[in-house]
């Protein structure tokens, strides 16, 4: 198995339907599927057992309790079970392009991390597509015509150069790296048990600490993001923002609390 995707999930089984339907379209098809829960719900077991029968890939499901948000501890479950030497990294509300994977894996180098873009999908057509259960009409005109946003990452560009020195953050929805530069660093801090901020924010200043490169992927992977309301507490991303802070200060890019407790 070449790649691994592993897809944070809490809860929305309808968007997780949606995101496996992206994938069961995929012209790439080295790869297995990890369900990444942050809770532990029968319905999921019994969900995943039935939609294995209608596709070809792998999924593998890894569940915690639920005890808050701690979806880096989930993340390197995740990772301490998957088969692929890439790991492609989606969340939960996010649906894959049909040549997101084939992207990377053509592009995947060492030192470099893979960060792809992301259109927002308006509430209109994100009702639409799950109301129907379908992805089937999902493209650039039904995006342009629904009043979604950053309509300009839906357009899909083969042949486009990728710019090797343009700076951009790493889009922790969509993006992918060497199984092996995780392990480096010992995977997700776990200390981070707050939403917001801590998850690739924290991987990217340690690994670009490292040399490593963030090599943006417009035109190349996209993702379409479910529309539905924010759930991020900005108390919660001050909390993780301030921790943030002194870790960089501290300068350890291995972190102590991480993806070798469950190897």
């Amino acid at each position: 198995m070449n790649i691994s995707v592993i897809i944070g999930f809490y809860k929305k089984l309808d968007f997780l339907e949606l995101i496996l339907q992206g994938l069961s379209a995929q012209t790439y098809t080295d790869f297995e599927v990890i369900v990444a829960e942050d809770n532990n719900d029968a319905t999921t077991i019994a969900f995943i057992n039935a939609y294995q029968k209608k596709v070809s890939f792998p999924i593998i499901l890894v569940q915690q309790e639920d005890k808050g948000f701690r979806k880096n501890r989930i993340l390197n479950k995740a990772i301490s079970v998957s088969s692929g030497n890439i790991l492609v990294f989606f969340d939960g509300d996010c649906i894959p392009h049909r040549e997101s994977l084939k992207e990377f894996a053509s592009n995947t180098k060492d030192n470099i991390i893979l960060s792809g873009r992301r259109v927002m999908l308006s509430q209109r057509i994100s009702e639409r597509i799950l109301k129907r259960n379908s992805i089937q009409r999902l493209n650039t005109l039904s995006v342009a015509l629904s009043g979604s946003k950053h309509i300009e990452e839906s357009i899909y560009l083969p042949f486009a150069w990728i710019p090797k020195k343009k700076k951009r953050g790493l889009l922790g929805c969509n993006y992918s790296i060497q199984k092996k530069a995780l392990v480096a660093i010992n995977g997700f801090d776990e200390d981070y048990e707050k939403a917001g901020v801590g998850e690739d924010s924290d991987i990217e200043w340690r690994l670009l600490k490292l040399n490593y490169t963030i090599q943006p992927m417009k035109f190349k992977s996209i993702v379409y993001h479910i529309y539905h309301d924010s759930n991020y507490d900005e108390s919660d991303v001050q909390f993780n923002t301030a921790m943030m802070i002194r870790k960089k200060e501290a300068g350890n890019t291995y972190c102590t609390n991480g993806l070798i407790k469950h190897v």
